[in-house]
């Protein structure tokens, strides 16, 4: 039986706001703990401001959004390459085999 006030009651909650400020809906990231995993969520704005007030959120800083951006690149692209190298490098073809 879970006791009050466990460790998952007292881990961080993080979001991010993905969506323009006048926007009607709010669109953002939403994160228990781990701001490297999170699920993208929408609210109506007033919604969105009572889930931010019970979930006691934090927003994440720029260091912490571009440090997500930046592993997001990763795993995309891979440790070296990222999207425009990707796009600049031409496509290899394999030489066609000749038939007799």
């Amino acid at each position: 039986m879970s006791q009050p006030g466990s460790t998952f009651d007292q881990m961080p909650r993080y979001i991010r706001v993905r969506s323009e400020p006048d926007a009607t809906f709010v669109e953002f990231d939403f994160a228990i703990g781990y701001p490297d995993l999170f699920v993208e969520l929408v609210l109506p704005r007033q919604a969105f401001q009572q889930f931010c007030e019970n979930n006691r959120v934090q927003h994440m800083d720029a260091q912490m959004s571009e440090a997500l951006d930046a592993d997001a690149q990763k795993w995309r692209y891979g440790e070296t390459r990222d999207a425009e190298q990707v796009a600049d490098q031409p496509t290899e073809q394999k030489p066609q085999e000749s038939t007799p």
